[in-house]
């Protein structure tokens, strides 16, 4: 989708604000060339203060994007923010391995909702956007969730796993965009980066 503006894109400094190497994964496979800057943005918002996990993700997507754009001087800015809900509650990354193994027990046969706040700042412009995507993780046994613990991959992702890698065994379906999941909207990121640049 990006095709008829990357020459137009990849003439400009972009900085994805990110650590994430999902989201820089994601972004590479569209030919975006861009730097990584990851923020510094501590993370720390009040969930009680937003009306719904979408506005909290995109707040902090907000957050991070300000706090690189504060230090760093480029054409564009993309940030973005993935919260795992399940009911009122939001699964952050897991702290220890006890910690996902009672979040993925938690998830265990039950349907989650991922949300994805993004943030492009191109200017002094923000545009601000989410994305909604439905999970809906198998019946686990203890004993497979325990064994993809110990692989060390739920670690470093929102609510315990990942779908990109061995945690996409544990997913028995997907309503929306899977790259959501993985931490980047793929085709509304591009269908919104495409606005801004429409002449």
């Amino acid at each position: 989708m990006l095709e008829p503006i990357l020459h137009l894109l990849n003439k400009q400094r972009i900085v994805l604000a990110s650590g994430s190497p999902r989201r820089k994964e994601i972004l590479s496979q569209v030919g975006l060339k861009f730097e990584v800057v990851t923020s510094k943005f501590p993370e720390t918002l009040d969930l009680s203060n937003y009306k719904t996990h979408a506005d909290y993700a995109i707040d902090t997507a907000f957050h991070k994007v300000k706090e690189v754009s504060d230090r760093e001087a480029a054409d564009l800015i993309i940030g973005a923010d993935t919260v795992v809900s399940l009911g009122d509650k939001i699964l952050e990354k897991p702290e220890s391995d006890a910690h996902a193994v009672a979040m993925l027990t938690e998830l265990s046969g039950k349907q989650h909702t991922v949300y994805t706040g993004v943030i492009i700042k191109k200017g002094d412009k923000y545009v601000k956007f989410s994305e909604e995507t439905k999970v809906m993780i198998g019946d686990l046994p203890k004993s497979v969730i325990e064994a993809y613990v110990k692989t060390g991959e739920p670690l470093d992702k929102a609510g315990g796993y990942g779908v990109q890698g061995i945690g996409g065994s544990l997913i028995q379906g997907i309503e929306g965009d899977f790259y959501n999941v993985m931490g980047l909207p793929l085709y509304h990121f591009c269908q919104e980066l495409s606005k801004l640049y429409d002449t």
